[in-house]
């Protein structure tokens, strides 16, 4: 019985093969200096791969026209060919992509079970955050109602909806794109009855009362439009990085003011290079008259993680204090580095 290949021969199939057909596609013009130029990994979205923005930007590629991404395509069992370049500088995280083969970028992806869709050109995947994702995905969440203040294409949006069990789920998002993107994802998933999207600034939904109280956290969307959300989440997710520090005072104001609730907050941690750069803490909120047990954190976890943790708890229960004037108890329910 042959043995079952691995991920890496599997994955050095395709590569050898695109090399192969490229080289054939060129002849007597192949030289060395090309075949580095030959991506060996790619993104994969449904029937569309997302290469490399340094891959095949040779001179000799670009007279080859439009076989060369017919080639590509070919190779790889894809219709559709589109190149990444660097995330622009506009608070939204719009990628520059460009479509090279194919009429849209619009695609799905299989994560957990779960199917996000999206166009690649106006928006980015982000595959370095499955950990914190599955993490998400396994807590129990039955009756919660969420606020989520950062929900790009539903990144976290939908395993609270999908496996964590969520009631409800308010999705903050001020890009547009990443709005459409999120709504057909809602729909895909049978979870649209239960979500009720905010197109804007997150840091403006925190001002007024919201009339459906949980657990019937469920509005119609006309009058859910008009309305500014407070004392109304379980659990607030604030999956934003570099810094979510801005949501802060919007995720204290739209918690539970009569049971507090958790925080998951997302933040860059300064470390030595050695150190995985990004984690994640979850600073629980209880008023002094409902105490929970604390799970502390292990003595595995970094200093340098466990003193941000702890000055992160610290500032939340100063805002939710002089939010509420009255004292508030914060703990530090868990941190996960997540990449």
């Amino acid at each position: 019985q042959a043995p079952v290949p691995g991920r890496a021969a599997r994955r050095s199939a395709p590569a050898r093969r695109l090399r192969d057909e490229l080289r054939g596609l060129l002849a007597a013009g192949w030289t060395e200096e090309l075949e580095r130029d030959v991506p060996r990994g790619w993104q994969r979205h449904g029937d569309l791969v997302l290469l490399s923005e340094d891959s095949l930007r040779g001179e000799p590629w670009q007279r080859l026209g439009s076989a060369l991404w017919e080639t590509v395509a070919s190779a790889l069992g894809a219709r559709r060919v589109a190149r990444r370049g660097r995330v622009m500088p506009d608070g939204m995280r719009t990628p520059r992509v460009t479509l090279l083969l194919g009429q849209h970028g619009w695609v799905e992806h299989v994560d957990n079970g779960i199917r996000y869709t999206f166009d690649v050109t106006k928006c980015m995947f982000s595959p370095g955050n499955i950990t914190e994702k599955l993490r998400v995905a396994s807590l129990p969440c039955s009756g919660e109602v969420v606020v989520d203040l950062y929900a790009g294409i539903g990144y976290f949006t939908l395993p609270f909806l999908v496996h964590a069990g969520a009631a409800f789920v308010h999705a903050c998002e001020w890009n547009s794109h990443a709005v459409e993107a999120l709504h057909r994802s809602l729909v895909l998933n049978g979870v649209r009855d239960r979500c009720h999207i905010h197109a804007g600034d997150s840091r403006q939904v925190s001002i007024a009362t919201c009339p459906w109280p949980p657990p019937r956290c469920h509005p119609s969307p006309p009058l859910c439009s008009q309305l500014q959300l407070r004392d109304v989440a379980d659990r607030v997710n604030l999956g934003l990085i570099p810094s979510s520090e801005e949501g802060w005072p919007v995720a204290c104001r739209v918690l539970r003011k009569d049971t507090g609730g958790v925080l998951h907050i997302h933040h860059n941690v300064e470390a030595p290079p050695a150190v995985l750069p990004a984690e994640r803490g979850s600073p629980e909120a209880q008023h002094p008259t409902e105490h929970g047990g604390e799970d502390t954190p292990g003595a595995r976890l970094r200093p340098e993680w466990q003193r941000w943790a702890a000055a992160t708890a610290a500032r939340i229960q100063g805002l939710l204090t002089e939010l509420h004037g009255r004292p508030w108890h914060t703990s530090v329910l868990h941190i996960e580095a997540v990449k």
